[in-house]
């Protein structure tokens, strides 16, 4: 069993101590990079200076991307079981005659 690692995270002003397993480290430290640049983005775009408000439309701007994703992802699955589908009866007809 690994050790566990203390990192120290800081987003929107706060420092966020944190233990975890050593393999989630590089993905913790980008997703508070991702968030830090973000709500810069937001402060400097939209006038936003209450730290909540702008943490609020990053979890929404990054919430709203999975969703898109997992829509986007199923729409592509369809797809890909319509066309084996369509493949699978081909190859079916043609092993019937």
């Amino acid at each position: 069993m690994s050790e566990k690692l203390k990192i120290k995270l800081s987003i929107a002003d706060r420092v966020y101590p944190l233990t975890i397993d050593p393999a989630q480290e590089e993905g913790l430290r980008k997703a508070a990079k991702n968030i830090e640049q973000l709500a810069k983005k937001f402060e400097q775009n939209y006038a936003v200076r209450d730290k909540q408000d702008v943490l609020a439309m990053c979890a929404l701007q990054f919430a709203s991307k999975i969703e898109q994703n997992g829509i986007e992802q199923t729409e592509g699955t369809k797809e890909a079981e319509q066309r084996l589908k369509a493949l699978n009866d081909l190859v079916n007809s043609k092993l019937a005659l």
